[in-house]
């Protein structure tokens, strides 16, 4: 049988490697798979680095190379291969992944960082000249395009805000927009910002048809789409914003996914398949940048940890268990709960059997699994299945679980 790793990691990006340096130093067994041939993801392409707190100036590998140095530290292990399935054995806790060498894999609990990447459009050019006057994230880079000249393309939200927020930087900023004079695919208070805005003007009915340069971008051609007229546009820079491409294609039909494909995850960053989290560009978010990938990573190693310790002390104490076992789902802020503690342990003690506790907001996982809506709730476990059960129960009442 193939040994049971506590988390396997995938993707290798910040937010990857972030939870790799939790995850160990948090004694847990950690494998990091990576697809890439080098360790960074999205970052490890970003030639120079400035926003990430604490890093006066670095380029994205040279940040990603001291992330997976810090993860070595603490003995995790990296292994390349790209993930191709993920199943859950027999009870749900232990996960399988499938790998595409043919590899199966086993896990307590997966953490998936596979990122995400811009849309690429093909123009010609478009490849030949990223991070050389092609970008596509203004925040990254719109410090390095000060006082010069700038084309976005794209007219949605993104294109639209990030515009806005480049002419606090550049010279001028000159949208291509695909549709008639006036239209773009923006909701109407960011349409209203960027026209109010001295520094945008607009190209309509137009597409950038290539992308010019020698060593750095120094203009694109444009295409008039009803025409089919090309003009020659000087710039310094082109930021496209036409979207990103989540890496979540081996997840289909497994967990819950957001509009276009991203993962949806709650404030522990856990999928719709308990023990499963997201962490980084790949989850259904507000914000991509490094530092918030890194942050995702953290709070995704520690609620692994947190549900394995959960899960085991579960197995352990009730599933497993000999005797028959009493399980009051509680909460310690709740006064019901409260209130009923003395009897439950007492009716534990005069009938010589062992009461565990479950923190319904801390567990609720295994408090889901037993449909638990209301607190307390107590239930005698015999041979780990639910044998009698009582919700919102009174004292005079606990004798009759027996």
């Amino acid at each position: 049988m193939s040994e049971v790793y506590d988390v396997i990691i995938v993707g290798g990006g910040a937010g990857g490697l972030s939870a790799g340096v939790y995850c160990a130093r948090g004694k847990m067994k950690t494998l990091l798979l990576e697809a890439s041939s080098n360790t960074g993801g999205q970052c490890a392409k970003t030639s120079e680095l400035e926003n990430y707190p604490g890093i006066i100036e670095s380029t994205g590998p040279a940040l990603m190379d001291r992330f997976r140095a810090h993860c070595e530290k603490f003995g995790v292990e990296f292994k390349r291969d790209m993930v191709t399935g993920l199943s859950t054995e027999e009870g749900g806790f232990i996960k399988r992944i499938e790998t595409r060498s043919g590899e199966t894999l086993l896990a307590k609990s997966v953490i998936i960082g596979t990122g995400a990447n811009p849309r690429v459009l093909g123009i010609k050019g478009e490849k030949e000249f990223t991070a050389k006057g092609v970008s596509y994230c203004a925040t990254c880079d719109a410090d390095f395009y000060e006082d010069l000249d700038i084309v976005v393309v794209g007219s949605g939200n993104t294109a639209v805000e990030e515009s806005v927020f480049l002419t606090k930087f550049v010279n001028s900023v000159k949208m291509i927009v695909l549709h008639d004079e006036g239209v773009l695919d923006a909701d109407r208070t960011a349409q209203e910002q960027a026209f109010a805005n001295d520094k945008i003007s607009f190209i309509w009915n137009s597409c950038v048809d290539e992308i010019c340069g020698e060593e750095l971008v120094n203009g694109v051609k444009v295409k008039n789409l009803k025409t089919g007229e090309i003009t020659d546009v000087e710039c310094d820079g082109v930021f496209m914003f036409v979207g990103t491409v989540p890496n979540t294609g081996f997840l289909e039909g497994t967990i819950e996914l957001a509009k276009g494909g991203y993962i949806k995850v709650d404030e522990k960053q856990e999928t719709s398949m308990p023990g499963v989290f997201g962490a980084g560009d790949v989850c259904d978010k507000f914000l991509r940048q490094v530092v918030t990938a890194a942050g995702d990573g953290a709070v995704a190693a520690v609620a692994a940890e947190r549900y394995i310790q959960e899960e085991e002390h579960w197995a352990e104490s009730v599933l497993e268990a000999e005797n028959d076992t009493l399980v009051a789902f509680w909460s310690p802020v709740d006064q019901k709960s409260l209130e009923l503690m003395p009897s439950l342990e007492k009716v534990a003690a005069d009938k010589g059997v062992k009461l565990v506790t479950v923190d319904t907001y801390k567990s609720q996982n295994i408090a889901g699994r037993y449909e638990v809506k209301e607190i307390p709730t107590v239930v005698r476990f015999s041979n780990g299945e639910p044998a009698k059960r009582l919700d919102t129960p009174e004292a005079d009442q606990l004798e009759s679980l027996f």
